[in-house]
């Protein structure tokens, strides 16, 4: 079951998935959503916005480092807890 950050960061991803009918959770494979790197900028962006964080990479190291939403939850957590 997802935890409160995770709920936000797929409904975030699903404004920038490929409709479909698929239920998104933390193992959902981001490029299974069509999400290529484009969206996944504009994705960090808003969460980096939102958490008041910020997310040091380039796509290159954002599509090696993140998988799967289960990777994009957990990097923005560390985060979160770095800056508390």
């Amino acid at each position: 079951m997802a935890d409160q950050l995770a709920t936000e960061i797929i409904e975030k991803i699903k404004e920038h998935a490929e409709s479909g009918d698929d239920e998104i959770t933390v193992n959902t494979e981001l490029t299974a959503l069509g999400i290529h790197s484009l969206e996944l900028t504009e994705i960090i962006f808003d969460l980096e916005e939102k958490y008041g964080i910020e997310i040091e990479m380039n796509t290159v190291e954002a599509w090696s480092n993140l998988k799967n939403v289960g990777d994009m939850v957990a990097a923005v957590r560390a985060l979160i807890d770095k800056k508390a």
